[in-house]
């Protein structure tokens, strides 16, 4: 008979003791922190050994901080979700969760409504197995393209790109795999999606857009709540003025900056934004109302070279040089292709935040943000085991998703 694996043996022994570990609770750190699991969940945080048999897990010092959760995120490994196959969304997945990512919000891009139900199938096949060998936790899809503004795309394929119709997007919703909902605020049905996606329950946002400040506010009232990626492919006062004329207007910027609400979110990859941007977020928006995100794409974990964003038969070019993607011509930015780790120590790095307050942004604010932080999100009694031991320089060591070590 063969000895039971890793994962076997955390199943049979149900019982695991996290020691010479500082703890990442979500307003402060416990030094020589004694977490214990068991059944898959937390259920002590002491400064004193538990008693009764346990199988020790020995920090050697680092950090225990929560599973980190990505609400934002295309792929990895050389997958992308609009690929559309199971594989594809397990080996995303299991990239992301050798960063700390134990929760993850599959997102879709631009590209045609079969590409998109093919993607949520794909979703749901891996999300029904409930396998850590799978690696991060699916807990929803985000429905992110294809309703983008005309001149918003980005590095996205244009030609996926439509306004929405009430017909396609109920079709997604009728899932239920659907949690966070983007469009851009000023398209031709945007607040009709809103409405609807509100009735779901879905965090609700507004991205790729050249929104006004009135446009904003119209989506503010349908329910809308959070834009995607700080100062990325969103409209300013000159790109409204461009297209409104004038009197200037305000846009998404001073919306959610003039807005208490609004929540957003950035990509900490020392690519995207300068450390004065990543810190003016936190000082505006405060660690409860800025999550950090990867928007990652297949790139993650492969050399640099030339890859498709989107699915893999059709999606637009881009570049990867090993540190950030590039659209064709290196004229502009291609999402990322870093982890959320990489985020964690970029904002821990670049700010004036306390680590407790990054890994907040990483972890216990996206899943309020999704309606999931009862289960998930931070270091809790009564919370699922999703952890990552993480070394003193931020690095991942082990993770644990639901209390069963994830092979990295």
């Amino acid at each position: 008979m063969q000895p039971p694996s890793l994962k076997g043996r955390y199943q049979l022994m149900q019982r695991l003791l996290f020691s010479h570990v500082t703890a990442i609770l979500p307003d402060r750190l416990v030094e020589n922190a004694w977490v214990l699991c068991e059944g898959g969940k937390i259920v002590s945080i002491s400064t004193k050994k538990p008693k009764g048999s346990v199988e020790i897990v020995d920090g050697r010092g680092g950090y225990l901080s929560p599973g980190f959760i990505d609400i934002h995120v295309h792929g990895g490994d050389g997958a992308d979700f609009m690929d559309g196959t199971a594989d594809a969304v397990r080996i995303a997945c299991r990239a992301h969760a050798r960063h700390g990512t134990t929760t993850i919000f599959p997102t879709t891009t631009t590209g045609s409504p079969e590409q998109i139900h093919a993607m949520l199938d794909a979703v749901k096949v891996v999300q029904a197995e409930r396998s850590v060998e799978n690696g991060a936790r699916i807990a929803g899809v985000h429905l992110y393209g294809p309703f983008f503004a005309e001149d918003k795309v980005g590095c996205h394929s244009a030609a996926g790109r439509r306004e929405p119709t009430a017909a396609e997007y109920r079709a997604y919703f009728e899932t239920g795999l659907v949690r966070i909902a983007t469009c851009a605020a000023e398209l031709p049905g945007a607040v009709e999606l809103y409405r609807e996606a509100k009735k779901r329950r879905c965090l609700i946002t507004c991205g790729h857009s050249n929104a006004s400040w009135p446009e904003m506010a119209a989506a503010f009232k349908a329910g809308m709540r959070h834009v995607d990626h700080f100062w990325c492919a969103m409209s300013n006062v000159a790109s409204v003025r461009s297209r409104l004329g004038v009197p200037m207007r305000g846009s998404m910027l001073e919306y959610v900056l003039g807005t208490a609400e609004m929540s957003t979110e950035v990509i900490a990859d020392g690519c995207h934004l300068a450390p004065e941007l990543l810190e003016f977020a936190f000082r505006l928006k405060g660690p409860r109302k800025l999550c950090l995100v990867t928007d990652a794409n297949r790139a993650l974990d492969l050399p640099p070279g030339n890859y498709r964003f989107g699915a893999a038969e059709d999606g637009s070019w881009f570049e990867s040089d090993g540190r950030v993607g590039w659209a064709p011509g290196r004229t502009s930015l291609a999402s990322s292709i870093m982890g959320m780790d990489h985020m964690v120590r970029q904002m821990k790095r670049d700010t004036s935040a306390s680590l407790p307050e990054v890994v907040r942004m990483a972890s216990l604010t996206p899943a309020e943000l999704t309606g999931i932080a009862k289960h998930t999100g931070s270091l809790e009694v009564g919370k699922k085991a999703d952890l990552v031991l993480l070394s003193r320089k931020l690095d991942v060591r082990r993770v644990f998703i639901g209390g069963v070590e994830m092979a990295l």
